[in-house]
This record gives structure tokens, C-alpha cells and sequence, in this order.
């Protein structure tokens, strides 16, 4: 059987399939949403239905239309279609496909398109063996990733691709869909009339978080447990909407792009001093079942690279709550994880504690002082603070060339500024 054969296979429309793969769109005029992307006269919508389709990464979220638009570029091509998932396909499998292009273009001129679903899980040697084949243009390459492709994917293969970035749905087009489901069951052999009220619809896509599969999912769910009423029909209420999508889907891949994405939104609310954002990207990572361990981690640095010297407590408060919640666990553990999070993004800030790296620069950019004679074990020219209660001993501590450097840069801020002017005060 021909590669293209079996990648049409995916489609069937048949009974055991999900009803969100009998609903996906074969065309345009059935597709919903990316209208930034696919708008009438846009580059990409053009190609497709002109079979000008030219090597594309198409990036975005989970069921926003990635999959859908390489089933109608299926529908406009006179190309052999070959699909390979990366979580799947060896590298032996690759090889044999590409070959298989290079056969099919020399004995009938057809073109090949290989579909690369889940691309950023492809091996670095895997997106190397694409390479030739695409600049040569044995085949054009489409991949899907989930993931921010500039991280995820080969550099290499990033610069022979246009990337285009998919969105989740909004509310208008996930209300369309809505209306299909709806539309579906009602041209059945046995049809069946559903009400959906406006408090249920609300919930289904608040909760559905863009993702059309999600809402698809949770509406057959919703109407295969729902019984007719008297008058013949199937009515979702809120009730039944929240039965059937209990919980909100969050993009979150602890594995992926946007798992460093929010942990970095946390940090930064924390640096900018807002406690609201601060909670809101913490509240993401817990509802995404974020490792509590993980976050804490994160926390002790900020304690320090953020707060550092304007709170000295700030890492103690962290390190105290991080061993309650040891102690304690969820849910009760969630007052700990809030309150270490709310302390820093309250406290004072100071990033002084970077010092560090500019006594290690002054290291590697000149040559290693040795020790003042003074500062030496066991001298006797060395003058012990504690004996000068007066504060009149002057005695310097940096090696003679590096007498007027200044390392330390403290910042306008909390208990640091308080002992900074001490200590010049009294220098």
C-alpha cells in the first residue's frame, strides 16, 4: 500500500471514530478560526488551494487546526502525502520514505509532501537526515509542534521553513462548533434535537481553553449521558456541562516550551512586584500539576538573585515554608507554596548578589593578585578589627592593584541601603 494511502486512512470517517474526527473539516469553507493566517487572498490560504504549498512548520496549542489543514492541503495536492509521527517513527523509517520520494519522482514525476507530526520530538539526527532531501527538493517538508519551534527545532531545519503560528479558538468560533455538533446529530438516521443552555455554553468554552477537540470530546460526552425528555429533547444544561468538562484544559507541558514560559511569567510578576500576576501564574502551574519541589527551587533563587540583600529573611520565609509544605502536602500545602510566593513579590528588591560575577570577570580578565602580606595565616602585621572598638582602624583588604575597585553595587533598597550607609558612615 502506498504511503499516501495509508496516511488518507486517518481520516475514515467511520462509526467507532470520535465525533471530533468525523466533524473535521475537509475545506475551507467548513474551517474555523486562524483567520490571521488563512483569511481570504492570505499567502498561505493561496497556496494550498493552488498546490504551492512550500516547506511550512505550523505551530500552536492542542486542537486549534494543525492537524485539519494538512487534511485539506490532502485535498488540494496532486503531491503523494506521507505522514510519520516523530514519537513513533525511527530514523530507519525516515530513510525509507525519503527514499521511497526519490523512487516515486523519478518514475512518475509526483511530488512528495511528508507530514512530521509532534516535529520537535523528532532526534537531532533525524532533522538532520531531512536536510538534503529538502534542499534538493526531493521532498517538502510540513511539520506540527505544540512547542515554541525556535527552541524546539533544528536550527537548520528552521531556516528552510515558514512558520506559521496557529491560535487557540476564541468564542465566536468555538460557538460555531457548537452549532455543528449540534447540526451533526440532528441529520442523523436516528436524530436527536439538543438545547444547549446558555449557562452550559459558557462553561463548555470557558473550560475548552481554544481547543476545539476538547469542546468536540465534551459535548459527545455530554449528549450520550443525557436522556430525552418528554418532549423528545436532549437538554444540556450547566449541571451536565460541568459533569462533562470538570476540568479547565491548560496548555502546560512540564516537558515543553510553555512550561518555561510561565515559570518565567511567575518569576518576572515576582521581580516587577506583582503579588495578582504573581498568584496567577502560581495558580497555572498548580492547576497544570506542576511539582511543588520545582517551584520552591525556583523561589530559593529569586529569594536571592531578586530580593537578595534588601530582605535577608526572604530566604529563610521561603526555606521555612518549603519545609512546612514537606511536612504538611496538598491541599493545606497550598497556603505555604502562596505565602513563600506573595513574600517576595511584596519584599523589596535588590539584585547586589550578582557581584559575584564581577569579582569572577576581574579574575579571568587579570592576572590572579596574590595575598596582601597583612592578610596573610599566622602575620603579624595584620591589625584585628576587635581590637579598634572606636572604628579608627583603616586597613585595606584588596590586593594592592585592585585597591579601588568596587565590586558590590547595592541598591537603594530595604535593609541593604540601611547597611550600606552604615558602612561608609563608618569606613
Amino acid at each position: 500500500m502506498e504511503p499516501d494511502d495509508l496516511f488518507s486512512n486517518t481520516f475514515q470517517d467511520n462509526s467507532n471514530a470520535p465525533l471530533a474526527e468525523k466533524l473535521r473539516p475537509k475545506n475551507f469553507d467548513d474551517f474555523f478560526g486562524q483567520e490571521s493566517i488563512l483569511g481570504k487572498n492570505s499567502l498561505l490560504r493561496n497556496a494550498i488551494l493552488n498546490d504551492k504549498v512550500g516547506n511550512i512548520i505550523f505551530s500552536g496549542p492542542p486542537g486549534v487546526g494543525k492537524t485539519t489543514l494538512i487534511e485539506i492541503i490532502s485535498s488540494n495536492t496532486r503531491s503523494s502525502l506521507v505522514k510519520l509521527n516523530a514519537v513513533l517513527s525511527s530514523i530507519k523509517e525516515l530513510r525509507n520514505e525519503i527514499t521511497n520520494a526519490k523512487e516515486r519522482l523519478l518514475s512518475t514525476n509526483r511530488k512528495t509532501i511528508l507530514f512530521i507530526d509532534e516535529v520537535h520530538r523528532f532526534t537531532a539526527p533525524q532533522q538532520d537526515a531531512l536536510l538534503p532531501s529538502i534542499e534538493n527538493g526531493t521532498i517538502t517538508f510540513i511539520g506540527a509542534t505544540t512547542e515554541n519551534p525556535f527552541f524546539a527545532v533544528n536550527k537548520a531545519l528552521i531556516s528552510r521553513a515558514r512558520i506559521f503560528s496557529l491560535l487557540p479558538l476564541d468564542e465566536n468560533d468555538l460557538k460555531k462548533i457548537i452549532e455543528k455538533v449540534i447540526n451533526y446529530y440532528s441529520f442523523l438516521e436516528n436524530s436527536k434535537t439538543i438545547k444547549i443552555t446558555d449557562e452550559a455554553i459558557n462553561h463548555l468554552i470557558s473550560f475548552s481553553g481554544g481547543d476545539a477537540r476538547n469542546l468536540i470530546n465534551a459535548l459527545e460526552l455530554a449528549i450520550s449521558i443525557t436522556k430525552e425528555n418528554k418532549d423528545k429533547l436532549i437538554i444540556i444544561d450547566l449541571q451536565i456541562a460541568e459533569d462533562s468538562i470538570q476540568k479547565k484544559n491548560i496548555l502546560y507541558d512540564k516537558n515543553g516550551q510553555n512550561h518555561f514560559d510561565v515559570i518565567s511569567a511567575f518569576i518576572k510578576s515576582i521581580r516587577g512586584s506583582d503579588p495578582d500576576a504573581t498568584l496567577y501564574w502560581l495558580a497555572i502551574m498548580l492547576e497544570a500539576g506542576e511539582d511543588p519541589n520545582f517551584i520552591f527551587r525556583r523561589l530559593l533563587i529569586s529569594a536571592c538573585e531578586d530580593i537578595g540583600l534588601a530582605d535577608p529573611k526572604a530566604i529563610v520565609i521561603v526555606q521555612s515554608c518549603c519545609d512546612a509544605f514537606d511536612r504538611v502536602g496538598f491541599p493545606e500545602g497550598l497556603y505555604f507554596i502562596s505565602q513563600a510566593s506573595l513574600y517576595l513579590a511584596i519584599s523589596p528588591k535588590s539584585n547586589s548578589t550578582k557581584a559575584i560575577f564581577n569579582a569572577v570577570e576581574a579574575i579571568k580578565s587579570n592576572n590572579i593578585s596574590s595575598v596582601p602580606s597583612h592578610l596573610k595565616n599566622n602575620s603579624s602585621s595584620y591589625l584585628n578589627p576587635h581590637n579598634y572598638p572606636d572604628k579608627s582602624l583603616k586597613q585595606e583588604y584588596l590586593p594592592t592593584d585592585l585597591k579601588d575597585c568596587q565590586f558590590w553595587k547595592p541598591k537603594d533598597s530595604g535593609w541593604e541601603q540601611n547597611r550600606y550607609y552604615y558602612l561608609r558612615k563608618n569606613k
